[in-house]
């Protein structure tokens, strides 16, 4: 009987990650975003293992959000990151790379329903009795 493979090594890439993730989310926390959702993508798609959606008050709040969670990857993680939307604030994209984070004021937010359309089926719908 063959040996199993050994495990493919990611030198802490999974860690690095789940690091940034975490981080992610006790900034949002703590800065009080509304509605926080977290989507794994790892497996489904290439661009990012997590998208993370949340939702601030005002303009100014999601503005704020934003610029702490930046300074905090940056200074903990030492990771640069791409923000886009700041100046207007309805709708923030920062992208981490292994993590994005979409932060709206809750009418852009239900508008645009990111969650519907990154929401992955668990199943394959049924198909038509006939």
């Amino acid at each position: 009987m063959p040996a199993p493979a050994p495990a493919p090594r990611d030198n802490g890439a999974h860690e690095r990650v789940e690091a940034l993730h975490d981080l992610v989310l006790r900034s949002l926390d703590d800065d009080q975003a509304v509605d926080v959702v977290s989507i794994p993508l790892a497996g489904k798609s290439s661009i990012a293992d997590h998208m993370v959606i949340a939702s601030g008050r005002s303009t100014r709040q999601v503005a704020s959000m934003a610029q702490k969670l930046t300074e905090r990857i940056k200074q903990d993680l030492g990771r640069a990151v791409r923000v886009e939307g700041l100046p207007v604030a309805d709708w923030v994209l920062i992208d981490a790379e292994d993590v994005i984070v979409h932060l709206f004021r809750p009418e852009v937010r239900s508008f645009y329903n990111l969650e519907r359309m990154w929401a992955f089926e668990e199943s394959a719908a049924a198909p038509a009795s006939g």
